[in-house]
């Protein structure tokens, strides 16, 4: 879970973000220039994984490290397996 300092930084990151897309709906309204709009999509995207490394630093560092040291061998591999579908998530 992300929390103190981290999570204010995340969620004022995600707060621009959503001011990002909501300037793209307005760019399609508008009938902006199709590479302007792709140009902007992209923005987005890269911010998006930006916030997504962050979140799994966190996790990393917190719920996993503390499965490892303080779970029980069932914690430890429920939290290795959905650590692994959550990688396979981010390589496709």
């Amino acid at each position: 879970m992300v929390t103190g300092t981290e999570k204010d930084e995340v969620v004022k990151r995600l707060r621009r973000i959503e001011g990002q897309v909501r300037g793209l709906s307005e760019m399609v309204e508008s009938g902006r220039y199709c590479i302007d709009v792709l140009t902007q999509i992209a923005a987005v995207h890269e911010a998006l994984r930006g916030v997504s490394r962050r979140v799994m630093e966190n996790h990393l560092a917190t719920c996993v490290r503390e499965a490892d040291t303080g779970g029980d061998e069932a914690e430890r591999s429920a939290k290795y397996r959905e650590l692994i579908d959550t990688i396979y998530k981010f390589v496709r």
